[in-house]
Order: structure tokens, then sequence, then C-alpha cells
């Protein structure tokens, strides 16, 4: 976070438009600023949830794991947005079931779990702001378990690069291969071979420890 930028002013730029000035007051009070570096884990599965988690800045990548440390990519959250799965682990205070890890260097808002469920009583905008971000991210559950279900793994392969450079608002992503197998819940192998193809094709560039997209 730039020195020279309050936690209020980070706070008004990021969600002051969405909540009422005595709840933006009541969120500059209590919460706490956290900020992360690429690829670092907030959340683990089976943590306890001690915050709700605001993004300021950045972008976040919510993930499952099965028994076998198996990763499915879930959604990403990013500036204004909320994880559903995190706020429904704290209402039912619950520990963890998703993964949280930082795509880019990122500022998080920490808010108190106390404070989710007396402010969705006291301000309308907070009740919308969650019944919408429990919207959004349903939408973003079953677009991900259409592609999974519908689409051809080279489909999802060309879907996800272009959503992460979107997300990015870059056209190189600098993920490896493995890491780009393990989100779509592929192989190493099959991944570059297809990343080969779409190369080939003139759609991205392959160069060292990065994919570059012609356009997206």
């Amino acid at each position: 976070m730039p020195s020279n930028i309050s936690k209020s002013q980070l706070i008004h730029d990021s969600i002051g438009y969405l909540l009422e000035e005595e709840l933006i007051q009541e969120i500059n009070r209590v919460g706490q600023i956290r900020t992360t570096t690429i690829d670092e884990i907030l959340i683990n599965v089976g943590d306890a949830m001690t915050s709700i988690p605001i993004i300021l800045s950045g972008s976040i990548k919510i993930s499952r794991e099965n028994d076998n440390g198996d990763e499915l990519l879930l959604y990403y959250i990013e500036g204004g947005d909320t994880c559903a799965m995190t706020l429904q682990c704290c209402v039912r205070q619950m520990k963890s079931e998703i993964r949280a890890t930082s795509m880019e260097d990122s500022v998080l808002l920490m808010l108190p779990t106390e404070m989710m469920e007396l402010w969705m009583h006291k301000y309308k905008s907070w009740r919308e702001y969650i019944l919408q971000s429990y919207h959004v991210r349903l939408t973003e559950l079953m677009e991900t378990i259409d592609a999974i279900a519908f689409m051809r793994l080279d489909e999802r392969l060309l879907k996800y690069l272009t959503d992460q450079a979107k997300l990015l608002g870059s056209l190189e992503i600098h993920h490896t291969h493995q890491q780009i197998a393990e989100d779509l819940h592929s192989s190493r192998v099959v991944i570059s071979r297809l990343l080969k193809q779409l190369e080939i094709k003139g759609i991205i560039i392959l160069k060292r420890n990065k994919i570059v997209l012609s356009s997206i």
C-alpha cells in the first residue's frame, strides 16, 4: 500500500460508493489493512475464520482441495469484492473450506466476523452488498461447473487465459504450465501440448516463464 494513501481513502475509493457513510466510518474504525505478495496463501483449508476479507486492490484466487491434495479453481475476487465461501464459514462458525491465494500484490481490508450479522440488521447497504456477493459468486461457480461439464479442455484453457489477462490487466501471464494444470484439474503434459497448439494457431506466444496472448 502506498505510504501516502490512508486506510480511510482506500476504503472510500474501493467500496465507499456502495455503503452508507455511517457504515464506512464503522468499517474504518474496526477494519485492519493487510497487504499480500503474489502467490501468498491468505487462507488455507482448515483455518479458523476470524476476519471477513474485502479486496481493496489486487486479486485473489479461491480454490478447493480434495483428500488427495488436488486443487480446483472456483473463482477469483478483485477490488471491492468479498468471498462468499468465507462469509458462509463466518456465519456458521466453521473452519475454512477453501484456499485463498494472492494472484498479485494486493491490499485487503479485514473485518471482525462478529460485525457481519450486526451490520446485516443495521445497514441496508451492507445487506445488499452481502447478498450481491453471494449472487455473483454463485453465478461464477455455475460458470465453472458448466465449463468443466460442457467445454473441451482446449476451450477451457483459452477461456482461462483470457480471464487471467482481463483480471490482471495484462496480455502477459506469468503462470507455469503446472500452475495452469492445477487450476484446470489436468496434467502439465496435456496443458503444455494444448498451449503449443494455441501458439501454432497464433493465439498465444510461449516465452520463458510467461504466456503472451495476441489479444483479449
